[in-house]
């Protein structure tokens, strides 16, 4: 859940991110100044400011100026005393205009041996995926499969694995990606989810059953998975003899 740790256990393994400055909500409330200056020394507006620990992209705001910095940082110090501040990722289209960048997502299932789904693209109805967007609007649209290149693909699935396995999780994980919308279209990690939403509306069965697995299927697999991470544990002794 720390994706301030998470992002650490990334660069660890060689994976693409964006850039990021962690604050602790005691060092912004003792020295706002100072932490304002580090985030603009080393990122460039718009920033995404995130609580490090929470999910469903609570607390999460988009700052486009200094003006807005402080109360994203004030709104995310609500939920948690770490604070991750990221380099948005966009770019410059017709006219000058700022395009968003497109937000992949990719279901992992597994444990010693993850498996990816196929690509999925979730295209906002706001200005990026947040609270309102992914339970209280309908305004935000699945794209499965996502419009991208055979090896847009492959390198999106590799990576999602790499992810899954350096945090070392087990079982089941969404993994999200942000692209770059101009020519480059370069791929960053953003985070891996541990406990993705598991509706009839939700990105990971939806991934899942895009690639052949059904709902039924799946929750059985995860069954057996988790009865194959408890044999595990139960071979490891926890005294001397």
């Amino acid at each position: 859940m720390d994706k301030d740790v998470m992002k650490r256990l990334f660069t660890q393994a060689g994976l693409p991110i964006v850039k990021h400055v962690t604050l602790l909500r005691s060092e912004w409330g003792a020295h706002p100044r100072k932490a304002v200056q580090q985030v603009e020394a080393a990122l460039k507006y718009p920033v995404f400011v995130k609580p490090a620990n929470l999910g469903s992209s609570v607390g999460i705001s988009k700052a486009h100026n200094r003006a807005e910095l402080g109360p994203a940082l004030t709104m995310a110090a609500k939920y948690d005393r770490k604070l991750v501040v990221e380099q948005g990722v966009g770019g410059s289209g017709k006219l000058g205009l700022t395009v968003k960048a497109r937000e992949l997502e990719v279901g992992v299932l597994g444990n010693d041996d993850p498996k990816a789904s196929v690509v999925g693209e979730i295209i906002p109805g706001k200005e990026f995926y947040d609270y309102e967007a992914k339970y209280l609007s309908e305004g935000s649209v699945p794209v499965i499969p996502a419009k991208v290149t055979k090896a847009e693909t492959k390198q999106i699935r590799e990576m999602a694995v790499a992810a899954f396995r350096a945090c070392d999780l087990a079982g089941l994980a969404r993994v999200d990606f942000l692209m770059e919308p101009d020519g480059k279209r370069r791929i960053y990690l953003n985070e891996v989810n541990t406990l993705p939403g598991f509706t009839q509306i939700s990105m990971y069965p939806k991934l899942w059953e895009a690639t052949g697995v059904g709902y039924k299927e799946l929750i059985t697999r995860l069954i057996e998975l988790a009865l194959e991470r408890q044999a595990e544990k139960n071979r490891t002794s926890y005294s001397k003899d």
